[in-house]
């Protein structure tokens, strides 16, 4: 079949329509990639080894010996994954699979002295942990974390832009305190670089300590090799945390803490979807159309902001499938089921919607722009928030009953602004403060929100 035809008949949207957006995670996430990596640990195992005086059965490898079994993984083929696939339907064990391909490396590389060292007191969680650590790590740094950069980029400059731009609140739906929409644009990259923060900043750990976790065949093969020494070294030369005390299966706990931290920041993503659809209803956002594209099969005038109702869908399935793992992948019956195997299968599938919504809202991002006048007609036409600002005045005058004298004049009734300035020159209050209280306008009304808007630390500001 041809290409467009394989994506056609793809099970998985994933695999299917957006592949062109997510297909480049399939260097991470699909069989074949979790081939490689279980190659590259096997051979690094194999490598450190040969290096460790102590354990002694295994000659040392030279630098070039080294390259070439580098190059198994490095330069790892389509045709070396068919290969491991035909092993594993021989077999029926993934990681034995591996095993057997990479003796059968040993022998075409002339390196026959070290197959025995190949998976040697291995148990296949030890070589899958690591792996999952690898490619779950290196995904989330390469493909990740750049589009959710690009994405904070996008709204500190939206932030910038706007920052004094007066705007209308709204609290339960209804007119509430003008604020400004750069302000609230902030609210959200505040919000989403500490989540991002959290993806960015979370340690993946890694165990290597044999079929119960108690370097059982580690030990008793070589007694005298610190085994608890070899296995935290070499977790950590795979840039992993590593973690001793363990049943068969490293605990998934620290994975489970990067799905969590992704759902917050995909909840953070649904939140600011559902704002903008929503400021592009009322008319404060404009889109500008995409050549040739239709909005609506019957209605030519229709625009739709299909860009952020994509990202929210994509990024609840997503959010969905996080909170499954965080909460499956911790628990395992005694020292090992295999549940855990076909839940981490689907890592893939969670980091695909994620980073399909990442770019739908970037997308999303780029094609709207800020109707400034539409903010303000909207802003004339409520002047009664001004309501709060007349009453806080007035209590700091002592004025009695302040709060309940324009709970009276303003819930329920459509005011102007001749309303309330009527309303201003019959109360009692000295002549300076009648003067505060006509100058104030809905537009003015917005606090700090401007200096807000241009805040990038809020656990710092301030001087208390």
């Amino acid at each position: 079949m041809t290409d467009e035809i394989h994506r056609l008949a793809a099970l998985s949207p994933l695999d299917g329509r957006y592949r062109g957006d997510v297909g480049h995670l399939a260097a991470y996430f699909s069989e074949a990639a979790l081939f490689r990596y279980r190659v590259r640990v096997e051979v690094e195992y194999l490598i450190v080894l040969s290096r460790a005086p102590s354990v002694g059965f295994v000659p040392p490898l030279d630098a070039q010996q080294q390259a070439r079994l580098r190059q198994l993984y490095r330069q790892f083929s389509d045709a070396d994954a068919l290969a491991i696939a035909a092993w594993d339907r021989r077999v029926n064990h993934d990681v034995k699979a591996v095993e057997y391909w990479l003796r059968e490396q040993l022998d075409r590389l002339g390196l026959e002295r070290w197959k025995e060292a190949v998976h040697f007191a291995l148990t296949s969680e030890d070589v899958n942990n690591l792996a999952y650590g690898l490619l779950v790590r290196e995904a989330r740094d390469a493909a990740i974390l750049p589009p959710l950069s690009r994405l904070l980029e996008r709204l500190r400059e939206l932030a910038d832009t706007e920052a004094a731009t007066p705007m209308l609140a709204r609290t339960h739906g209804q007119a509430a305190t003008p604020t400004t929409f750069g302000k609230e644009v902030n609210v959200f990259f505040m919000r989403l670089r500490r989540a991002v923060e959290a993806v960015r900043d979370t340690r993946l750990t890694g165990k290597l300590n044999g079929a119960t976790g108690t370097f059982a065949a580690h030990s008793v093969a070589l007694p005298a090799v610190d085994w608890m020494a070899f296995s935290r070294a070499f977790v950590r030369a795979l840039e992993l945390e590593p973690v001793l005390l363990t049943t068969q299966i490293e605990p998934h706990d620290s994975l489970a803490t990067l799905c969590d931290a992704l759902k917050r920041v995909n909840v953070i993503l649904v939140d600011l979807c559902q704002d903008l659809w929503r400021y592009i209803s009322d008319g404060y956002l404009v889109q500008r159309p995409a050549p040739g594209e239709v909005g609506s099969s019957t209605m030519p005038h229709k625009v739709n902001p299909i860009d952020f109702e994509n990202a929210e869908g994509n990024l609840g399935l997503a959010i969905a499938l996080l909170e499954h793992m965080s909460r499956k992948l911790p628990i395992s019956r005694l020292q090992r089921d295999l549940s855990d195997s076909t839940v981490l299968r689907n890592l893939g599938t969670a980091f695909g919607y994620s980073l399909l919504g990442y770019q739908r809202v970037l997308r999303g991002l780029d094609k709207v722009g800020v109707r400034r006048e539409r903010l303000r007609a909207d802003l004339d036409a409520h002047p009664e928030v001004l309501a709060e600002a007349i009453q806080t005045i007035l209590r700091r005058e002592g004025y009695p009953e302040a709060y309940e004298t324009l709970k009276g004049l303003t819930r329920g009734r459509d005011l102007t602004l001749e309303h309330l300035r009527q309303f201003v020159e019959t109360l009692d209050v000295r002549d300076e403060v009648r003067a505060e209280l006509l100058a104030l306008r809905p537009e003015s009304y917005t606090g700090l929100a401007a200096d807000l808007a241009r805040l990038r630390d809020d656990r710092t500001a301030g001087g208390w």
